[in-house]
């Protein structure tokens, strides 16, 4: 089976690979770029190390989170029956129809929200208070979508465990709710702050889906693997636009959807410590924020320069491209790791 995930990844990049030009273009008309940020510390003095490094970047397309979520279901709702009915074999732990449903529902809902902040910020409407997200609104929201998608996963298909390399499955019981919907809120707001770099967070995340994809492939689960082929050649075919320096950004829609959406299949396959480890660069970025901001806020402190942590490497002297290139290289290492972990 492993052959034909390989060509479903290859066509799903062509696809996308055709796609992604005549996309940016469509950005650039509708004008969804991004502004120039004016930011401010806690002492209500300028930030200068994001605007430094990166108000030059204004004006770049936003929202190629749209197109790989569109076209990786669209190719998925096309291509998965046709394998149903071609005879070859289907397998899955769970109902079929509602692992599908599931995948599906965190990969839209968590975009759509992100999407809908995304507009709010390029059409400044943010600005005249036109339906605005405050930050606490929003973490409400991801909590509330998490929390669904928690239900449906303990629920729908009885999953109730976390297992753990070498001991085996640990059974959760109702636990298991709060437990996933930490998780879930959590990636999702991890991914979405190391979404700051080109191309940072989307080459660790083809790391860490081919990790979970070979995961997939061994637990035999068709409806995931077939997934994750097809969301792997799509994010390939993003990344040529998305490396140094970026075209295309993902955005909010992005980042939120593929976050919360690589938490969820590592839920469903049950692989929760091959997911920290392989995702440890996500989980770094995204503390380091919760430390500077809690610190600022009860302390009136910074511990770091500047936070999320890419942004004190760029303050100490590193160019972007090499803090990306390392990253990556920490990446692989880890989605090794991790899946090593995973096999045992």
């Amino acid at each position: 089976m492993f052959h034909l995930y390989l060509g479903l990844l290859l066509f799903s990049f062509l696809i996308n690979s055709i796609l992604v030009v005549p996309f940016i273009d469509i950005l650039y008309k509708l004008k969804f770029q991004r502004r120039i940020q004016k930011t401010t510390d806690f002492q209500n003095k300028r930030t200068t190390i994001f605007d430094k490094y990166h108000n030059q970047k204004s004006g770049t397309p936003v929202g190629g989170g749209v197109l790989i979520i569109v076209s990786v279901i669209v190719l998925f709702i096309i291509i998965f029956p046709i394998l149903k009915f071609s005879r070859i074999f289907i397998s899955s732990n769970y109902q079929i129809n509602k692992e599908i449903f599931i995948l599906f529902f965190t990969f839209i809902s968590f975009g759509l929200l992100g999407l809908y902040d995304d507009i709010l910020k390029f059409f400044g409407f943010k600005k005249t208070g036109f339906f605005g997200l405050r930050m606490s609104h929003k973490f409400i929201l991801q909590i509330i979508i998490s929390l669904i998608i928690s239900l449906m996963i303990y629920l729908q298909l009885g999953i109730d465990f976390i297992y753990i390399p070498f001991f085996g499955a640990i059974k959760l019981g109702f636990f298991y709710i709060p437990i996933s919907t930490i998780i879930i809120t959590g990636f999702a707001n991890f991914f979405n702050i190391s979404d700051g770099l080109d191309g940072l967070s989307c080459g660790l995340l083809m790391f860490a889906l081919f990790s979970f994809w070979i995961l997939a492939s061994t637990s035999m689960d068709t409806v995931i693997s077939t997934f994750l082929a097809l969301w792997i050649g799509a994010l390939i075919a993003f990344l040529y636009f998305n490396v140094y320096p970026a075209r295309i950004w993902l955005g909010d829609v992005g980042s939120l959807s593929f976050g919360a959406t690589f938490a969820v299949i590592a839920l469903l396959l049950g692989k929760v410590v091959p997911l920290i480890i392989v995702g440890f660069p996500f989980i770094v970025e995204g503390l380091s924020s919760a430390i500077q901001l809690f610190s600022k806020k009860y302390f009136n402190k910074k511990v770091f320069p500047a936070a999320p942590l890419h942004l004190t490497l760029q303050n100490i002297g590193w160019e972007e491209p090499k803090i990306v290139s390392r990253a990556w290289l920490a990446g692989i290492i880890l989605a090794i790791f991790g899946l090593w972990l995973g096999l045992n």
